[in-house]
């Protein structure tokens, strides 16, 4: 389905207001912006607070790439017991492990020792209200 939403080409600061400038408007399509493999792409919404020192909340939606391998610090969406989480993807050595943040040993799922957690989707994009 392709949405169509009002884009300003003119970018907005974060600081202090510049000189008026003319703007040009156009449509953008979110779409071809947040989705780059249709097929493998799905939204899910977050549900709790561990992830909150990454910028996601409770009640976020997460655009997920299934077809994505994770890099060092992706965030993703693991399958453990059957039950969707998300979590920090970290590559130290020649192993994998997953974390809700937290920088102690005690506190990171070990993939290598761990053969039946997987690794559903990589999370592309974080959507939530200010």
């Amino acid at each position: 389905m392709k949405l169509l939403l009002p884009f300003h080409l003119q970018k907005v600061g974060a600081g202090f207001p510049s000189p008026a400038t003319d703007y040009v408007e156009d449509d953008i399509d979110l779409n071809t912006h947040l989705i780059k493999n249709i097929p493998s792409t799905f939204l899910i919404r977050a549900q709790g607070k561990s992830m909150n020192n990454v910028g996601i909340y409770d009640g976020d939606l997460l655009v997920v790439d299934r077809s994505l391998d994770p890099k060092k610090f992706s965030t993703v969406i693991v399958n453990i017991n059957e039950e969707l989480v998300i979590k920090s993807f970290l590559k130290e050595k020649d192993q994998s492990f997953l974390t809700s943040g937290s920088k102690k040993l005690k506190d990171k799922i070990n993939l290598t020792e761990n053969p039946e957690i997987f690794i559903w989707g990589v999370v592309t994009y974080v959507i939530h209200a200010l």
